[in-house]
């Protein structure tokens, strides 16, 4: 069903969906059947009452609880296939889907085993019309040399689904210089780079340059990053700068981030960009700016 203040037209668009997470995609009900494969008994109550929290502190403890039952390739390949069917309901053609490489390695595992079973689960969706990219992730937390880690892992995977390089995590936790390195490697092995720009005083040079931002407002809210961005205890959507951002010239790209664990969709996500007061060419400019700033050649991204 379209959301209030969304027109059928714009929920109805195909589109493309550039961040989000696969570890954050696990539906309460995909979560009760990895946990049974582990011999853990879960209701779809208790995996709800995991997936609320006050603020940043508490969504990463639900989401080392619920990846801690990702210990296989197939419970990889599980959760990549209730993603894929979630995407195709939310008419998403193309998607760049962020791996946690950092954890599998942090827990010991075989990065490119996972990925393969992900590349054998997500093939049979390609015929359906939905096209997967991967984006492989380090955790800032876990240090630089951590993070070099999972630049050999994507060159060990050698595979032309991988399109990029990213660090995610605790943003606070280690200074963005030490990662300097990383992100040469990164470059040198072909990958893109995909990072944050926090500093409000590079409008004018995001918009100059073209150089998108990749908005997630669920996620802006229930992290509490909106709320602290504007020094506020509280903040509603509408508070939201996606719009002043959009008019000034930025590029903007709606995505979900973690959208079980945010509880929201693509379509709810543009309806959240209606509410902050986007007219419905504005919601189609971000449409088409999805497939405009995604990773790959322009060709790959709508099926050519």
């Amino acid at each position: 069903m379209t959301p209030p203040l969304l027109s059928n037209r714009i929920a109805t668009l195909p589109k493309a969906e550039l961040h989000l997470h696969l570890e954050g995609s696990i539906q309460p009900a995909t979560v009760c059947a990895l946990t049974a494969r582990h011999g853990v008994v879960t209701t779809e109550d208790e995996v709800r009452r995991r997936y609320a929290y006050r603020d940043f502190p508490e969504f990463i403890e639900a989401f080392k609880w619920v990846t801690s039952f990702l210990r296989e390739p197939q419970d990889y390949a599980l959760i990549a296939s209730g993603l894929a069917e979630h995407l195709l309901a939310q008419h998403v053609v193309y998607t760049e889907i962020t791996l946690s490489i950092g954890v599998m390695l942090l827990r010991k595992q075989q990065p490119e085993r996972n990925f393969e079973a992900l590349l054998r689960a997500t093939e049979p969706f390609e015929t359906r019309g939905l096209r997967f990219r991967w984006v492989f992730d380090a955790a800032r937390q876990f240090g630089a040399d951590a993070a070099m880690e999972v630049v050999e892992s994507a060159k060990r995977c050698n595979s032309k689904a991988i399109v990029a390089f990213g660090i995610g995590g605790d943003e606070l936790s280690v200074p963005t210089e030490e990662f300097r390195r990383v992100y040469d490697r990164a470059a040198q092995r072909g990958l893109l780079l995909r990072s944050a720009i926090n500093d409000p005083e590079l409008m004018d040079l995001l918009a100059e340059r073209r150089i998108p931002l990749e908005i997630c407002p669920a996620s802006n809210m229930k992290t509490g990053a909106l709320a602290r961005q504007l020094q506020r205890e509280k903040a509603t959507i509408e508070d939201h700068p996606l719009l002043k951002f959009l008019r000034h010239g930025i590029p903007i790209v709606l995505s979900t981030d973690d959208p079980a664990m945010f509880h929201t969709t693509l379509t709810e996500e543009y309806a959240n960009a209606a509410r902050m007061g986007l007219q419905e060419k504005e919601l189609a400019r971000i449409v088409e700016m999805g497939f405009q700033h995604a990773f790959s050649p322009a060709s790959e991204r709508r099926g050519a």
